[in-house]
């Protein structure tokens, strides 16, 4: 599982990489024919919002995993041992709940509608379903890492708080 997890991070993170590089030259191109040849681009405005929607969505799954997502940890950071675990198991627990309805299934539903009306982008002329992809593909993203640390955490043995937290940030 472990191999598998980072292929899935690390073909994640090139393809942010390549988002945000697209990003870049879309807004560079959008400020260029604003302010440089006084006619402006049609597509690059609504192109760059749903850039942002993917990287958004895709770097929370990628900062889920690296644990490098916003967390308050004022309660969990002085629990060790198997208090921990337990905590961490129903953190990841109701994380994977919440991605698999919200995310996955509700993405998906928002996915099928959108396809089903034809939505079409006004400028771009790209049907909106396609955009909402990513919804439901952050899911499943949440979901795999969810159950990951869960399965990491079952197996675990139970640590002191400062050896947990030297772990986090490594």
């Amino acid at each position: 599982m472990e191999r598998l997890t980072n292929a899935i991070t690390k073909v994640l993170g090139i393809f942010l990489i390549v988002l945000m590089s697209a990003m870049v030259l879309d807004v560079t191109w959008q400020v260029f024919t604003r302010f440089i040849l006084k006619d402006p681009s049609g597509f690059t405005e609504e192109l760059a919002g749903f850039l942002l929607i993917w990287i958004g969505l895709l770097g929370a799954s990628y900062a889920l995993h690296t644990k490098a997502h916003l967390g308050i940890d004022v309660l969990t950071y002085k629990l060790t041992g198997t208090r921990r675990q337990v905590v961490d198991i129903l953190i990841y627990s109701i994380v994977t709940l919440f991605a698999f309805f919200v995310l996955v299934i509700g993405g998906m539903r928002l996915v099928n509608l959108t396809l089903t009306l034809n939505q079409i982008s006004p400028a771009m002329g790209l049907r909106m379903g396609y955009v909402y992809l990513v919804i439901p593909l952050t899911g499943i993203l949440f979901v795999y890492y969810s159950i990951d640390f869960i399965v990491k955490a079952i197996k675990m043995k139970p640590t002191t708080a400062e050896e947990h937290h030297v772990s986090v940030v490594d």
